[in-house]
């Protein structure tokens, strides 16, 4: 029974109106059993009748624990297509953990992460690439974000990896009948249909490896880091462009130590904002890491944003940031306007925009939003019909799987054996089927499975 019956909280941590913990597994019900008593006496706790609620309590012996509210879900017609109960008690983990020892003593196991989802994978529920959308979807940063993992666990990504798959299949098996009847002559006909075949996947397949940057900034928001010498105002331009006070500000040099990540939608353009440690030589060797990180940030940028602050003079730290950026995507804020200048911006930044700003007074905030919207205005930030990839796995499978069409394609003008085209064909068809788990090793499951939750 603990092999075959797994229990979890399946609510976040701290407190709140409702916790669940969720048993799932061949004894479920009788796990349950042995701990609630429901209200209505005559209910058959090991035979519940599918898809119903019960209220009542769980009790340790003849003691109380919670007045609860009991789920059954019936195999297969279940999360994990087994037996499920879910025990919907009062929120607050000393209750949570209470109710779950008692499930554990009653004969459940404390299930492995993402254990509940993998049981819904391995039992055909959905396919590996549904189950990967599920951890996208809890942790969505953004609507649009939120939009592609939710057409992804439609099934969205592996219906349309299915059409390709189905039209190779269908020549892959016309190669394997030319080759145990060669006696049919068909080698022709096939070797047509199979580059029409391969040269569609190729289509189709580019556009989806074409489209994983897009997805990567609208799963990720592009990231944007803020840099400048200490007290520019870095930290004030984040907390105004969040509306909120994340970062530290003070008139104290070296307040920001390590970098601090926020993601706000701003015009339907995502942005993950990066606040770096200011930029200077100093002895601080804990502050010395976060200027060396901050420096880091910079290649991994999508956009940065330059501050300069225009009530001080120019120093070294502030030509070696304007080295820094050069060649990246970026936007040269001039802070503290509303204080006196002590040097000409346009002398500096001849041939760059410059945005004037007072962070501190929300001065050219409104100008700073339309300047980043110009600057991506041009990107489909939503979903549309086409497949958008986001996740990295997908990605190099599809490139692995382009590698392969492409040398069978090169095999067809070469006028080699199909049979030595059939290898790639195989391949091909061997990537695809990993994004959606049809052939992949129980590293790469049990991997991706460790990043859920324990409910989950």
């Amino acid at each position: 029974m603990k092999e075959n019956t797994i229990a979890a909280i399946a609510t976040a941590p701290g407190v709140g109106g409702i916790g669940i913990i969720r048993v799932s597994g061949e004894e479920a019900f009788s796990v349950v059993a042995k701990i609630f008593r429901p209200k209505d006496a005559s209910f058959n706790l090991l035979a519940p009748k599918a898809n119903i609620m019960k209220y009542g309590y769980i009790m340790d012996g003849e003691t109380k624990i919670d007045e609860v509210m009991v789920s059954f879900f019936r195999a297969p017609h279940s999360y994990t297509t087994e037996n499920v109960a879910e025990i919907n008690c009062h929120g607050g983990i000393v209750i949570l953990n209470r109710i779950l020892s008692k499930v554990i003593e009653a004969g459940a196991r404390i299930a492995e992460p993402g254990e509940f989802t993998k049981r819904a994978f391995l039992n055909g529920r959905i396919d590996l690439a549904q189950a990967e959308s599920i951890i996208d979807l809890i942790t969505s940063k953004t609507d649009l974000a939120r939009q592609i993992a939710a057409k992804q666990l439609d099934g969205f990504l592996s219906s349309k990896l299915k059409e390709i798959k189905t039209d190779i299949y269908d020549v892959l098996i016309q190669i394997e009948a030319g080759i145990d009847y060669p006696e049919h002559e068909i080698e022709e006909v096939t070797r047509e249909k199979l580059q029409s075949v391969l040269e569609n996947a190729k289509n189709s397949l580019a556009q989806m490896y074409a489209s994983f940057e897009q997805g990567r900034i609208i799963k990720e928001g592009v990231r944007t880091v803020i840099l400048g010498k200490p007290n520019v105002g870095k930290s004030s331009l984040m907390n105004t462009l969040l509306k909120e006070e994340r970062a530290i500000v003070t008139d104290i040099p070296g307040t920001t130590r390590d970098t601090i990540e926020e993601v706000v939608n701003l015009r339907g353009i995502p942005l993950r904002i990066v606040d770096t440690a200011g930029i200077r030589e100093t002895t601080d060797k804990i502050e010395e890491i976060g200027v060396n990180k901050a420096k880091s940030e910079i290649a991994q940028a999508d956009m940065i944003i330059a501050v300069f602050d225009i009530s001080r003079d120019l120093t070294e730290e502030d030509y070696e940031i304007i080295e820094l950026i050069k060649d990246k995507k970026s936007i040269v804020i001039v802070n503290k306007v509303d204080l006196e200048e002590q040097w000409n911006p346009k002398e500096i930044f001849k041939n760059q925009k410059i945005l004037n700003l007072s962070a501190k007074n929300k001065i050219g905030l409104e100008d700073l939003e339309e300047e980043i919207e110009s600057l991506w205005r041009n990107n489909d930030f939503s979903t549309g019909e086409d497949v958008i990839l986001s996740n990295l796995r997908h990605k190099n499978l599809v490139y692995n799987a382009l590698n392969e069409i492409d040398s069978a394609l090169d095999a067809l003008k070469l006028d080699l054996p199909v049979d030595l085209i059939s290898i790639n064909i195989k391949s091909l068809l061997d990537n695809l089927g990993e994004i959606t788990g049809e052939n992949v090793n129980d590293e790469v499951i049990n991997g991706i499975f460790s990043r859920f939750c324990l409910g989950k």
